[in-house]
Order: structure tokens, then C-alpha cells, then sequence
């Protein structure tokens, strides 16, 4: 049996928009489960509208937030009990969207490598916590030279995304998230990027999650694609079958409108009270949107069609299917 690095198995969770009375209940992520193989370092690209549940996954996955209901196991454990908080940071690293907020102006950025290296990176004492930073930095194309003494005014956003990465790479983790990390770089930098991220994969073995409204960068980075819409999982299979033939109606809008590097749908986007209905429905969440839609899917929950070994799809009518 192929071993997972990280295993998530009919993953929700439940908020309450308005107030306790006449607040609603919706699913931001609904029965979610897929994993990440251990035998081969993978990149996992996470994909969908502002508000279909990819940052909440991300925080759940990061245990920064708490699921409702499902399991999340990592290399067979249980990732909601079994882990003490350091040996899950020593195999689980973030990087967040705005490095900006992941440092204070009023330290030093070298300060955090170095008290990484001795809290998690088995550094014993400063010398080796300084060797272990200027490592960890060299792999993302800097050096503890480059950033010794200075503070994150100045360091441009693509540098202290390099840096962020290189602090995450110090633990040597197993995986490493990575939430929106090139949303806040400019255009010219986040090729580098995830580039980059292909370069750890390939180089150290490390596999990652990247979830981004950015879909030519996903495309471009990932092994396999996860698509979720309202909550829900509706596609999931290696990116070039993704690419070539889409399975679920939405996957193929999506391919349709794929935007030149850079691009990214708006952020911040208020949904109306009609697409927030749409995380509860019982039914297809996209059939009212749907040009395929038949009363199946406008009555009944649809199951996980699989496509094969590697490829599954949410959805009655498989575009796949109806193309073969």
C-alpha cells in the first residue's frame, strides 16, 4: 500500500454568519478528502473563487483552526491529536501571503531564522544556528551576509518572500503550505517564485501545498490540482489531464478563462445572500450554473466520479466520460 505524507478524509468545517438566533450555518469546507502521496515529493495546487474554503482548508491543515468533522492524518498520525506542536512544526511549515505581516519592523529579519534554527532546526547554539541560516538561505538565492543587520523595510516583497520560504526550509519539513504567497509579489517576481518552489520539491524532497486564485501559476507549478467550489471538492487529478480534459463543468469555465501570469480573480468579493445559500444545498452546488444540469443534479447530491486511479470528479455527468 503507497504510504501518505498527508492524508485528509471527509474534511468540514461549520461557521455561523449573523448573529446566534437568526444567523445561518454554512459550510465553508464541505466533506473534503484527498491526500499527498510519501513516496514522491509532490506539489498540490488548491484553486477556486474568493470564499470557496482554500484558506480555511489552509488553516485547518496548519492546525490554526479546528474542523468540525473529518480526519487529517500526517505519515499515518493523526494530525489532531497525536502531534505535539513541535514535532508538527519540525514536519509543517507555512508561508503566508503578505510577507510583510510575517515580520516586525522593529527586528532584525535574521533574528527569526536564528531562532528557528535553535528552537526547531536542532541548531545547539548560535554559530550553528547562523550556519544553519545561511544554508537555508543560499537555497532560495540569498545568504545570512545579505540579510545580516537589516530589518524588512528593506527588503523588497519578492526578497522577504525568499526569505520566509528559507526560514520554513530550516526545520527541514516534510511539507510546507504555502497560502497565496505570490499575491502580494510583483508580477516580474512570482515566476521566481514558484519556480522556486519546483527547485525544493525537486532538490530537497519537499512537497508542498499551494493554494492561489493565480491559475496560470498553478498550472504552471503544480503535479495536481484540487478544485473547490463552495466548499466543496469538484475536481481533483494531475494538472495535465486537468489542463487537457476537464471533467467538471466548472473546471472546464475555469479553463476557458485562464488568465495571463498575473492575473487573479478580484479578492475581497462580497457574496450575495444566494451564493452563500449555495455552500448548504444538498443538491449540485454549481447545477443552477450549469449548462449541463439535468433534475439529477438539481435534486441530488452528486458522489465522487472516479476517473481512473489518479482523477476523481464531483459531478453526475463527467465531461470526460461524455467526450470519450
Amino acid at each position: 500500500m503507497e504510504e501518505k505524507l498527508l492524508e485528509i478524509t471527509n474534511l468540514s468545517r461549520e461557521f455561523r454568519i449573523g448573529n446566534f438566533l437568526t444567523g445561518k450555518k454554512m459550510l465553508a469546507v464541505d466533506d473534503v478528502s484527498l491526500s499527498i502521496s510519501g513516496d514522491k515529493p509532490t506539489i498540490l495546487a488548491i484553486v477556486g473563487e474568493s470564499g470557496c474554503g482554500k484558506t480555511t482548508m489552509a488553516k485547518i491543515i496548519l492546525r490554526l483552526l479546528q474542523p468540525s468533522s473529518g480526519r487529517l492524518r500526517l505519515q499515518g498520525k493523526d494530525m489532531l491529536k497525536d502531534y505535539s506542536a513541535k514535532s508538527f512544526q519540525h514536519l509543517v511549515q507555512p508561508i503566508f501571503q503578505n510577507p510583510f505581516e510575517s515580520f516586525s519592523s522593529r527586528r532584525q529579519v535574521e533574528k527569526y531564522l536564528i531562532d528557528t534554527a535553535l528552537a526547531y532546526g536542532g541548531a545547539k547554539n548560535r554559530s550553528q544556528a547562523v550556519e544553519a541560516a545561511d544554508k537555508a538561505l543560499r537555497s532560495v538565492g540569498l545568504s545570512y551576509e545579505v540579510v545580516h543587520g537589516k530589518y524588512m523595510t528593506q527588503f523588497s516583497g519578492g526578497e522577504l518572500q525568499r526569505v520566509s520560504i528559507a526560514r520554513a526550509l530550516i526545520t527541514s519539513p516534510k511539507l510546507i503550505i504555502a497560502d497565496e504567497p505570490v499575491a502580494m509579489i510583483d508580477a516580474s517576481m512570482k515566476m521566481n517564485i514558484v519556480n522556486l518552489f519546483k527547485s525544493i520539491r525537486d532538490e530537497y524532497g519537499i512537497s508542498f501545498i499551494y493554494i492561489t486564485h493565480d491559475l496560470s501559476t498553478a498550472y504552471y507549478v503544480s503535479d495536481y490540482i484540487a478544485t473547490l467550489y463552495r466548499g466543496s471538492l469538484i475536481e481533483y487529478g494531475p494538472s495535465i489531464s486537468i489542463m487537457e480534459n476537464p471533467a467538471h463543468p466548472y473546471t472546464e469555465l475555469l479553463m476557458n478563462s485562464v488568465p495571463h501570469v498575473g492575473d487573479k480573480w478580484k479578492k475581497n468579493i462580497r457574496m450575495s445572500e444566494a451564493e452563500t445559500r449555495e455552500f448548504s444545498l444538498n443538491h449540485c452546488k454549481f447545477a443552477s450554473r450549469c449548462s449541463y444540469a439535468t433534475e439529477e443534479c438539481r435534486t441530488s447530491r452528486p458522489v465522487n466520479a472516479q476517473l481512473g486511479d489518479r482523477r476523481s470528479v464531483l459531478c453526475f455527468h463527467p465531461l470526460v466520460s461524455r467526450k470519450d
